[in-house]
């Protein structure tokens, strides 16, 4: 199916022949392949931790070695994605993702069986490329065989099945761990993955129509840039901010990004397009999702922590409050999609998004240590819902506004973003949380403790305060960053409405 080729409001190829003939078959396999491995690679990023305490215990690992079976996933996924795009792009977009299935499947298979921690940190490293080969390769597959609503619709669905992912993650890891142990969760993981792997088969591939040459000096400034900045911010929490290992990597990290800029400038045909950073709808809506991850992250992963430490929630007490938060993404992106179809406009939607998401971390300053479920239900539903609605527009909306030959390109900038965003985002929160208190408890080392909910002693009255103090500056300057970028974004995107309305016209027409 050609990029041009139209799709009607099934979701299927228009003008193909029958209903029944193979358009629309395609059609099915192309979305449930794509959504399959939207849904385990979440899975396996947010589930990973909860094995941790087990893999020491078999392993024998600690610190650094036993974080970096999380940290290199996630890492090699992020900086991976926006090359895994362009590659897509000059080389074919189903054999992007297959690749990454494939090598998905194999390092996750082989975490399985992995007899040394440093085996197991190699494999988890190789599966988070195979990660970005699936996540940049599938976003670019949806972008190149739908059109218009049916568009909108296919990116809906994958911002709820990415929310099912990473909502429940944790809970279909730990019950694994829990009934068997860590490495029937990877073996479960890579099962899944050869499912993934089958449908890619049915696929079928689509590619730039003109195949230039790999950027290779382009590539390596990117991923080397990308590093330092990512590794330099995770050293934050335990050095600080004027550590020299700290700055040498960011400064290093910088520098080199200043580089790749200057070598895409110059580039004939460069692995990112730096056209597409200069204003406009898309640079509004990769902007949105930078946003996004910015009021989000840092209450989805560290409100429980505070819950446990400063409150008087259980684990599983703080697990069940943050549906609140995780339920919506469920739920809301197929009504977005609904409505941007219906002609509701997509930039009135995210800007509700973003502010929705700024006023639930303004509101979350309620937070108190005997805050109870109760008074913090509604920042997290307002979080939520905004998040949901984020999901279900970004992606769909940003690629109305780029060139097919691009669509690998912008699919890994958009995955690039927002997992390189989540990265430094919890880096950051977490840093931010400990500098706060650092003055006011007795040190760098005690205020980690408290950031890790250890409140124990004492003083844990007075620990619980200056905690409660660094959360309330912190949520306020993301809410105020939040508002701020929404007002950004909604001047940027003020050329998607009638992009998307002449894509619904063009697809009610061929419905």
């Amino acid at each position: 199916m050609s990029a041009s080729q139209k799709l009607d409001r099934a979701g299927v190829p228009s003008g193909a022949g029958s209903p029944d003939s193979g358009g629309r078959v395609r059609a099915a396999l192309t979305l449930g392949s794509v959504l399959l491995g939207y849904l385990i690679v979440p899975m396996a990023m947010s589930g990973t931790s909860v094995a941790l305490p087990r893999i020491a215990a078999d392993l024998g690992g600690s610190g650094g070695a036993l974080q970096w079976v999380v940290t290199g996933y996630f890492l090699a996924a992020s900086c991976l994605m926006l090359v895994a795009g362009s590659l897509g792009d000059l080389f074919g977009r189903r054999r992007i993702f297959a690749v990454g299935a494939v090598l998905y499947v194999a390092s996750t298979a082989a975490a399985a069986f992995a007899p040394h921690i440093l085996v197991l940190d190699a494999a988890r490293t190789l599966s988070g490329v195979g990660a970005a080969g699936v996540m940049a390769g599938g976003g670019a597959i949806l972008g190149s065989s739908f059109e218009g609503p049916a568009r909108t619709r296919a990116f809906a669905m994958v911002g709820t099945t990415v929310g099912v992912g990473l909502a429940f993650g944790p809970t279909f890891a730990g019950w694994l761990v829990s009934a068997l142990d860590w490495r029937a969760m990877f073996g479960a993981f890579a099962g899944v993955g050869l499912l993934l792997v089958i449908g890619t088969l049915f696929l079928k591939e689509s590619a730039a129509e003109h195949r230039p040459r790999f950027d290779l000096p382009g590539t390596i400034a990117f991923v080397l840039g990308i590093i330092g900045l990512m590794y330099g911010t995770n050293q934050v929490a335990s050095a600080g901010w004027t550590s020299p290992r700290v700055l040498g990597f960011l400064g290093a990290g910088a520098l080199l990004l200043v580089v790749f800029v200057a070598l895409e400038r110059r580039a004939e045909h460069p692995v990112l397009d730096l056209a597409l950073l200069r204003g406009g709808p898309f640079t509004g809506w990769l902007l949105a999702a930078l946003t996004t991850a910015v009021g989000t992250v840092g209450v989805l992963v560290y409100l429980p922590t505070y819950l446990q430490g400063a409150g008087d929630f259980s684990a599983g007490d703080a697990g069940t409050l943050m549906l609140a938060m995780t339920l919506p993404v469920l739920a809301v992106p197929p009504l977005a999609g609904k409505l941007v179809n219906q002609g509701v406009s997509a930039r009135l939607l995210i800007t509700l998004a973003i502010a929705l998401i700024a006023a639930g971390n303004a509101w979350m300053t309620v937070l108190a240590p005997g805050s109870g479920a109760v008074q913090l239900i509604g920042p997290l539903l307002l979080i939520g819902v905004g998040n949901g609605l984020a999901a279900a527009l970004i992606d769909a909306q940003a690629m109305e506004h780029v060139a097919p030959d691009r669509i690998g390109m912008a699919s890994g900038l958009l995955n690039t973003a927002r997992g390189g965003a989540n990265a430094l985002v919890l880096a950051v929160f977490g840093a931010a949380l400990i500098s706060l208190m650092q003055s006011e408890v007795g040190g760098r080392e005690q205020a980690g403790r408290v950031a890790a909910g250890d409140l124990g002693g004492e003083s844990h009255a007075f620990l619980a305060e200056q905690y409660t103090d660094a959360w309330h500056l912190v949520l306020w300057t993301v809410a105020g960053l939040c508002a701020l970028s929404g007002l950004a974004v909604n001047r940027l995107v003020a050329g998607t409405a009638a992009g998307t309305a002449a894509g619904t016209a063009a697809g009610t027409d061929k419905g």
